[in-house]
């Protein structure tokens, strides 16, 4: 069992046997009264993001997850495929069970797929990743340093928010975590 004063940031516990992962903790001791302990929580399955406070000393079941690192080798419809690269055993996920992950998967892409209880939960995918440009208006000339932005559709189908001077073909560096533009690439 996990107590409240062995949190640390990343570590997973169960709530109600679903999984999550400690994003912050704080503990605080008022003057009146028991201490306890605030907390943001990022759900495993979903991903989504929630504050919740505990008192002091309350004990929490760890949860254990199973990484198993797979290749994304291509999508049909809405079934993702996936390959072991040591046994080269093939697995299908649908769309549902893959959560955002599924807007950046490009083929040949090395992801974490995450089992809790010999269940499918979600996919890690790297922080970033390097897509094409398929699709954005053109910029204007004198742009280039104006700060504004546009959207912009790249390879996987994903439309993101980049500077003006992106145009259709390149090679940017996305962050997955926050949906942005971090840079271009130069081939």
């Amino acid at each position: 069992m996990i107590d409240t004063s062995d949190f640390r940031t990343g570590l997973t516990i169960q709530i109600d046997n679903e999984p999550y992962t400690l994003i912050y903790f704080q503990h605080v001791k008022p003057g009146k009264g028991g201490a306890f302990v605030r907390t943001k929580l990022r759900s495993v399955r979903t991903g989504n993001v929630f504050e919740r406070t505990f008192r002091a000393g309350e004990k929490f079941e760890p949860a254990y997850l199973e990484r198993r690192d797979l290749e994304f080798i291509y999508r049909a419809g809405d079934d993702f495929f996936f390959m072991d690269t040591e046994t080269y055993d093939q697995f299908s996920y649908p769309e549902s069970q893959l959560g955002e992950a599924r807007k950046y998967l490009k083929e040949g892409m090395k992801v974490s797929v995450l089992s809790h209880k010999g269940e499918t939960i979600g996919v890690e995918i790297p922080d970033t990743v390097e897509l094409t440009v398929t699709e954005t208006d053109p910029g204007l000339r004198g742009d280039t340093a104006s700060g504004g932005s546009k959207p912009a559709t790249l390879e996987t189908g994903a439309v993101i928010q980049v500077p003006l001077f992106v145009g259709v073909g390149e090679t940017i560096r996305v962050d997955t975590r926050t949906d942005s533009y971090l840079e271009r690439v130069k081939k």
